[in-house]
C-alpha cells in the first residue's frame, strides 16, 4: 500500500468535494474531482460537469496551464486511456509534463481498468493509488454497482406517518410530509438516471416522476421512467407521457403496445417471476441503458416484493409526526412472513431531521 502524507489528505479531500458538485449533472458518468499541486499551491482544480463535456482533469489543466508542468495531481478516479467522447484524459497529463498523479480509485471500466495508470507509469510519470478509496466507493456508489454487479443502485423512497401507514384506506396520500421533504425528494429525483414506479400508482396518482426544480437538471433532462406494468393497462392519457423525458414501460402482455408507442413510450417485454414482473431483468436493463442509480417511488406492492427480493440497496423513509389509525395502506406488501426470523433488519445509516418530518436512511442488513 503506497504512503500518504497529511497533505495528499487534505488536496485529495479538496478533489473529493469537487467531485461532489456533479451529483446532479455527470450521471451517467462518475462524479470526478482533480487537484493540481505545484511547489505546495494549487494551481488548477476541476470536476466533471455534464457527461460528454472535458472530465475533471481537463477542467483543472485548463486553469493551471503552464503551471502543471512538475505539478502534482490529484484525481479520485483514475485517469481514462480511451478515446470516448472525449480524448483521453492520461495523454493530456502526459502532455502537460506532471510529475506525479496521486489516484483515489482505479475505475473498473473494462475500457480502462488500470490502463490510465500504466500509460502514466509508461511515461515515467509516479503514480500512488488508493487514498481516500472507501470514500471515493461511497460517492459512486451507482456507478461502480453498474460497472461490476451490472445493476443499478436501487434507492427506495417512502413517505410515511409515524405509525407507518402511507395512504388512506381510500387511496388519499397528499400530502403526508411537509414542503421541505417533498423539496428533498426532488434532490433525489436529480441524482437518479431513472424514477421506477409500478402501474398501481399510475392510476391512483397519475404522477409526473420529474425534476420541478429546473436549478437541480443539468441542460433541462429529465431521469428516464420506468412503469412496471404487467399487463399494460398504462392510460393513453396518463400524464408522464405527455412531458419531456422518456417513459419505459415494462410489461409480460404487449396487447396495447402499438397505441403505447404512438403516445410516445417504450415498451418493453419481461418475463414473470412468482407470477409477477421479473424485477432483476428490469433493472439489468436499466444498467444497460447507462442508469447508475434508480429511484423507486412506488405503493406497497413494489417496495414489498424489491424488499422481499433484496433489491432494495438504501431505504429513505420520510417520517412525518403523525398518526393515520388502522384503517390505513401500510408500507409493504410481502408474502406472508409468519415468523420473528423472517423480518428483514435495516442498517440505520442517518436520522435527521427535514422540516417538521424525519427522514431516515438505512439498509437492508448484511
Amino acid at each position: 500500500m503506497p504512503e500518504f502524507s497529511a497533505t495528499d489528505c487534505v488536496h485529495m479531500a479538496h478533489a473529493l468535494r469537487l467531485a461532489e458538485r456533479g451529483l446532479y449533472s455527470a450521471h451517467p458518468n462518475p462524479m470526478v474531482g482533480c487537484v493540481i499541486v505545484r511547489d505546495g499551491e494549487v494551481v488548477g482544480e476541476g470536476w466533471h460537469k455534464v457527461a460528454g463535456e472535458a472530465h475533471a482533469e481537463i477542467n483543472a489543466l485548463n486553469v493551471a496551464g503552464d503551471k502543471a508542468s512538475g505539478a502534482i495531481v490529484y484525481v479520485t478516479l483514475e485517469p481514462c486511456s480511451h478515446h470516448g467522447k472525449t480524448p483521453p484524459c492520461c495523454e493530456a497529463l502526459i502532455r502537460a509534463g506532471v510529475s506525479e498523479v496521486v489516484v483515489g480509485l482505479r475505475d473498473p471500466n473494462p475500457d480502462v481498468n488500470g490502463a490510465g495508470i500504466e500509460a502514466l507509469a509508461a511515461a515515467g510519470i509516479a503514480t500512488r493509488v488508493g487514498l481516500m478509496r472507501h470514500e471515493i466507493e461511497k460517492l459512486i456508489r451507482g456507478f461502480l454497482s453498474r460497472l461490476t454487479r451490472h445493476l443499478p443502485l436501487v434507492r427506495l423512497k417512502m413517505a410515511s406517518s409515524l405509525d407507518g401507514c402511507i395512504a388512506m384506506s381510500n387511496g388519499e396520500s397528499q400530502w403526508i410530509t411537509g414542503v421541505e421533504a417533498r423539496a428533498d425528494v426532488q434532490r433525489l429525483r436529480a441524482r437518479s438516471g431513472a424514477i421506477m414506479t409500478g402501474i398501481g400508482t399510475v392510476l391512483a396518482d397519475d404522477p409526473s416522476l420529474t425534476v420541478r426544480d429546473a436549478s437541480l437538471q443539468a441542460a433541462g433532462k429529465q431521469p428516464l421512467r420506468a412503469v412496471l406494468d404487467s399487463d399494460l393497462r398504462m392510460p393513453l392519457s396518463a400524464e408522464m407521457l405527455a412531458l419531456p423525458g422518456k417513459t419505459v414501460i415494462y410489461c409480460a402482455e404487449d396487447s396495447r403496445k402499438s397505441a403505447l408507442l404512438d403516445a410516445g413510450a417504450e415498451v418493453i417485454k419481461i418475463g414473470r417471476g412468482n407470477g409477477r414482473l421479473d424485477t432483476t431483468a428490469v433493472l439489468r436493463d436499466l444498467a444497460g441503458r447507462g442508469v447508475n442509480e434508480v429511484l423507486v417511488e412506488a405503493g406497497p406492492a413494489l417496495a414489498g416484493s424489491l424488499i422481499a427480493d433484496d433489491r432494495v440497496d438504501e431505504l429513505v423513509i420520510y417520517q412525518s409526526p403523525h398518526i393515520m389509525g388502522s384503517e390505513t395502506m401500510g408500507m409493504f406488501r410481502t408474502p406472508a412472513w409468519t415468523r420473528l426470523a423472517d423480518r428483514k433488519a435495516l442498517d440505520i445509516i442517518e436520522m435527521r431531521r427535514v422540516g417538521s418530518d424525519t427522514r431516515i436512511t438505512a439498509r437492508l442488513a448484511g
